[in-house]
């Protein structure tokens, strides 16, 4: 008789599917940990614009809201825009990495990002399974703008039409977001006086994030995270970051460039409550997933103090 404790040699497809079993069961502490949990995704980059990685992206994002995770999505469309200016030959001119917005650019831009962008997403989403919502800072007043006058050292700036947020107002998002509704957040804002006003999406997101509380900030990005030079040429990814190490960073030359408002504006978000706010790679298929689920992530993520990292 054989011994029933030995274990059976398994191989090809039953071996695929044990792997299969094995990442599931990988998940299963930290779906455990966010269910009920407020996240909020910028999404943007190569992610939106290449099909198979958009498909990829509303699978994470669907499968997030059936497992009892409450995803929000906030969404660029620079190219988008870009693309239709071009079309009516109106040219695009940036200051400081913003769009100069005048006044038919403004009616371009909330064309675009609210009647195409927005309405894209919702429906992939949609056609995935999820019930989502699509909404822009004008519905319910939820983004509260004003003229942005000033750029990030406090000298004068007019780019036109281009706002500031004043106040983030979540009851919408909130009831969508707790019941069975994924909210889509085109971002504009509207002023006291009714003008409508272009909004950078990584703000948007993280004022919106920073509002809910949410524990979480995911922004989808075209490069891997923050990356280290090594001794051999390659570069090796970050894998987590604080204020402290942020810092030694920055002094170190590690983060420049275009890195660098992106890791400011997500140490920002942690210093005001969001638990930790995570760059990561756009560009490979389930990178959401990829980056919540794992072990080790797939992306940088920061927090406020990596000694509260459990």
């Amino acid at each position: 008789m054989a011994n029933q404790k030995e274990m059976p040699v398994v191989s090809g497809e039953m071996q695929s599917k044990i792997d299969r079993a094995s990442i599931l069961i990988e998940a299963l502490p930290y779906i455990r940990k966010m269910s009920g949990q407020t996240i909020v995704i910028k999404y943007g980059g190569n992610a939106m614009v290449n099909e198979e990685l958009k498909s990829s992206v509303m699978d994470d994002i669907t499968l997030l809201k059936y497992i009892g995770i409450n995803p929000i999505v906030v969404h660029g469309g620079g190219p988008d825009i870009s693309g239709m200016l071009k079309e009516v030959n109106i040219e695009s001119h940036f200051v400081n990495g913003l769009r100069y917005t005048d006044e038919k650019t403004m009616g371009i831009a909330q064309m675009v990002l609210i009647g195409k962008t927005n309405k894209e997403i919702v429906s992939s989403l949609n056609m995935k399974g999820a019930k989502a919502v699509g909404i822009c800072g004008i519905d319910g007043n939820v983004i509260e703008a004003e003229k942005l006058t000033k750029d990030s050292d406090g000298n004068d700036l007019d780019i036109g039409y281009v706002g500031k947020i004043t106040r983030i107002n979540t009851k919408v998002i909130e009831m969508l977001a707790n019941d069975e509704y994924i909210p889509v957040i085109a971002p504009i804002g509207v002023g006291a006086d009714g003008h409508s006003y272009n909004i950078n999406a990584d703000t948007v997101a993280a004022e919106v994030a920073v509002a809910l509380k949410a524990s979480k900030l995911i922004t989808l990005t075209d490069v891997r995270g923050v990356l280290r030079d090594n001794e051999d040429g390659t570069k090796s990814l970050i894998g987590q970051l604080d204020v402290a190490t942020v810092k030694e960073c920055k002094e170190q030359g590690i983060i420049t460039g275009g890195m660098i408002p992106k890791v400011e504006g997500c140490l920002d978000t942690v210093l005001r409550g969001v638990r930790r706010a995570h760059i990561i790679d756009g560009r490979i298929p389930h990178s959401i997933i990829l980056e919540m689920f794992t072990r080790h992530g797939i992306g940088t993520m920061i927090v406020k103090d990596k000694k509260e990292i459990k």
